[in-house]
């Protein structure tokens, strides 16, 4: 025989199967539901006796957050759409502000020989020594053409002559430099090296994966892969190198969008955020900066006005270029430096030195924490010999920049003065 109470139970769940059944769940079974939904989700919950029904049952415990979103899910009645919690990702922290200057130098083009053309004498060792006193700061950067590698298959043969406006689909430069000559790279002053270029993919993946790896030996850092950041710490300053070209090895500066939102991104990293573009055609005709898409040899070499500018518009604080093989003029936008091209730095027996290719510099540029500009130089460099970089007492790069930067930006040019000096334009 039933006790009262036992009466009581059954009935209760009875009335509770009926009113399942005709579509209605009651609020007193939502506990049950609840339970048999958070047990399938994997939740701990205590079990609770079929004839105790009227009991609250024990909330889930939930041991991880990952865990708390099925929680949720199996306390929703039977029926709705469930909703997908997705899970918030953490704000970045803001940079620490911190005052003080940071010293920037760079430089164009560096080819320390091929095999093909021959090795600088010394193996490399003194290729630097004239112009290594001028390669200091917080941030040296330079223009890497070509390989530190061996091996790999050469992406075409060596061209018949030393014009460099020869490169063509069956005529052009391979340059592959043994990984060894890092040591030289690290020994004259540089820190990063930018490999966003038309040559760093000569001999192939490989090489290129070699290259990286022989910089990294030395502890030298590399940029301009697709959606590369490079960061530098200087004390609590933190620096970030973009490299940009229009190859696909690397960061594409022929997608402006996508530039301008890498260097956002840069920003909420770095205090000072660098620049550098491989940009332009090539040879001593495009000495000047023009607007619009430059093609050389039926490649498309960027429209590197609009792109420099579109950089510094989304927070970029310096933008360097080289590609051209020659000096080109510098002009100030929104009070940052752009250097359309530093030229050739250093390129042993690799190309013609003729006329303006011999002449290049070293950009010193000293800027505030926040962006702003201190002061900065051009050092005067030229190409000796086969191509050894020496000081330059005849500053020809002063001139020619002079010159270009007037006649390309006549209202934004920098200003040098007789010490090599840049100078903002004249209120």
């Amino acid at each position: 025989l039933l006790t009262l109470p036992s009466l009581l139970v059954v009935s209760a769940v009875l009335l509770a199967l009926e009113m399942t059944q005709a579509g209605d769940v009651p609020a007193a079974q939502d506990t049950l539901i609840g339970q048999a939904s958070s047990q399938a989700a994997g939740a701990a919950i205590s079990s609770v006796p079929a004839t105790r029904p009227t009991s609250p049952a024990p909330a889930p415990e939930v041991a991880s957050p990952e865990e708390e979103p099925a929680a949720e899910e199996a306390r929703e009645p039977q029926g709705e759409k469930k909703k997908k919690i997705k899970k918030k990702k953490k704000p970045r922290k803001p940079l620490p502000k911190v005052e003080g200057t940071v010293t920037i130098a760079a430089v164009g083009d560096i080819v320390m020989g091929t095999p093909t053309y021959g090795f600088p004498p010394e193996q490399g060792r003194t290729f630097f020594s004239g112009v290594e006193r001028f390669l200091e700061g917080d941030l040296v950067l330079g223009n890497l053409e070509g390989t530190l590698s061996t091996g790999g298959v050469p992406r075409c043969r060596p061209a018949d002559n030393e014009e460099e406006e020869s490169f063509g689909p069956q005529t052009c430069f391979t340059f592959q430099t043994p990984p060894s000559y890092a040591r030289w790279l690290k020994r004259a002053g540089f820190t990063t090296l930018n490999l966003a270029n038309n040559h760093a993919y000569d001999f192939g993946p490989s090489a290129l994966q070699q290259t990286r790896a022989a910089l990294v030996a030395r502890e030298l850092r590399h940029a301009g892969a697709p959606g590369q950041i490079t960061l530098h710490r200087r004390g609590k300053v933190r620096i970030a190198v973009l490299g940009f070209s229009t190859y696909g090895w690397s960061a594409d500066m022929r997608d402006i969008e996508a530039a301008k939102a890498l260097v956002k991104d840069a920003t909420k990293r770095a205090h000072i955020v660098v620049v550098t573009m491989h940009a332009g055609a090539e040879g001593a005709q495009h000495q000047h900066v023009q607007p619009g898409v430059e093609s050389f040899l039926g490649e498309n070499r960027g429209d590197s006005m609009r792109f420099a500018r579109a950089v510094i518009n989304a927070g970029a604080d310096l933008v360097v270029g080289h590609g051209p093989h020659v000096l080109r003029g510098m002009e100030w936008h929104r009070g940052r430096l752009i250097a359309y091209s530093l030229g050739n730095f250093a390129a042993y027996n690799t190309f013609n030195l003729s006329g303006p290719r011999q002449y290049s510099g070293v950009l010193k540029a000293t800027l505030n924490t926040d962006g702003s500009w201190v002061r900065g130089k051009l050092v005067a460099t030229r190409l000796e010999g086969k191509g050894i970089p020496v000081r330059d007492p005849a500053e020809q790069a002063h001139k020619l920049v002079r010159k270009l930067s007037r006649a390309d930006f006549p209202n934004k040019a920098v200003r040098i003065d007789p010490r090599g000096r840049l100078l903002q334009p004249k209120e």
